[in-house]
């Protein structure tokens, strides 16, 4: 069932709801980070280069219910830049109703706006939920993810 939702950008005014989606965010994948990380964060949602950092707030009736980031940078492959969705989370008790959806063809929408077609994400292989729109919306790749080892 689709719930019907609007997305927009993130606004000063989201702090409180933004904070409450980001922590379910990291929550779920079991990970925290320090309050100067929110704070940095958020700031950096609201800045004035779209070519930085992006959110959008999903709302449903008044309320918000999910989130998104997203941001712009070069690659050595292409002329134009790409997108990287780098967080994407949908309240527990709005999944399955496509606000993850929404989100993601937002997102779609901005890129494409800023002529930059590819766009691309990580997800960890257990988030099975997830991967199931992911798969009907996208292409999964072959590509293996490394960290630096500090």
């Amino acid at each position: 069932m689709m719930t019907a939702c609007t997305i927009r950008p993130v606004r000063p005014e989201d702090r409180a709801d933004w904070s409450r989606l980001w922590t379910g965010y990291l929550d779920y994948y079991k990970t925290s980070v320090p309050e100067a990380v929110y704070d940095t964060t958020f700031a950096r949602l609201l800045g004035d280069d779209p070519q930085d950092f992006n959110g959008l707030i999903a709302e449903v009736d008044g309320r918000a219910v999910g989130l998104v980031h997203y941001l712009f940078h070069r690659h050595c492959w292409k002329i134009e830049n790409v997108c990287y969705l780098q967080d994407l989370y949908a309240d527990p008790s709005v999944r399955g109703q496509g606000v993850g959806r929404a989100l993601i063809e937002a997102v779609y929408a901005a890129a494409d706006a800023n002529g930059t077609p590819a766009v691309y994400w990580l997800t960890q292989d257990f988030n099975e939920t997830a991967r199931k729109l992911y798969d009907r919306i996208a292409q999964v790749t072959p590509f293996i993810r490394y960290n630096r080892k500090l």
